[in-house]
């Protein structure tokens, strides 16, 4: 990282908290992928970005426009939303070919002194970043399975397929520990009204339902 500074003094014997940033700006440059056709659409994330806003963008490219290849690059604090926004279409779409590059860029932040000197002229600060960028293109025609960072798509079932075999899973191991159907409630209840204790003074009688009678 690199400063650049101009002024009557210099910008150490200035204090860095009357500096205010006022612009940031992204060196250009190539997107690291070959043979891209020319009207290729990138979608340039930044750290503001609204997701919704760059997903309503991007899918109507690739559904309603037919586009079949798309770029998604981000640096710095937007690389994690960057890889946010390619899950989501990957999701969405399904059978897209991915190559995924990691490389630096540099960032020039310019920064006001919001303090100067009595009668000087105004400090400005330039900041030379260098800082992680990331660039994903994703594509409906199939890309060379052998160049660096390749992913072949992902299956569009896959999810599906995983619930039903975790529905399978519970179905077998709720019914694994039963040694035998279990009975009807009627039919349970006829068994315990079975299992009655008979008294030693009616045993002899040959009846396990003796009931006296009664004479009137």
């Amino acid at each position: 990282m690199a400063a650049e500074g101009g002024g009557a003094k210099p910008i150490a014997q200035s204090r860095m908290e009357n500096f205010r940033k006022v612009r940031t700006s992204e060196e250009e440059s190539p997107l690291p992928f070959p043979d891209l056709p020319p009207d290729v659409v990138e979608m340039k994330v930044k750290e503001g970005s609204k997701i919704r806003n760059l997903m309503n963008f991007a899918m109507a490219q690739m559904e309603l426009k037919g586009s079949r290849q798309i770029v998604f690059s981000g640096c710095g604090r937007a690389v994690t939303k960057t890889i946010t926004c390619v899950e989501i279409m990957k999701r969405k779409l399904g059978g897209l070919h991915q190559v995924t590059k990691v490389r630096y860029k540099t960032l020039l932040e310019v920064w006001e002194n919001q303090d100067p000197l009595p009668g000087g002229p105004a400090q400005n600060l330039t900041v030379h970043k260098n800082v992680p960028s990331i660039c994903i293109l994703l594509s409906r025609d199939p890309l060379d399975p052998n160049q660096t960072g390749y992913q072949p798509p992902e299956p569009r079932h896959g999810l599906g397929t995983q619930l039903g075999e975790a529905r399978e899973d519970m179905s077998s191991s709720s019914t694994k520990g039963l040694k035998r159907p279990l009975p009807h409630p009627r039919e349970e209840l006829l068994t315990k009204k079975l299992q009655v204790q008979v008294p030693d003074s009616l045993r002899g009688s040959g009846s396990t339902d003796h009931q006296p009678d009664h004479h009137h």
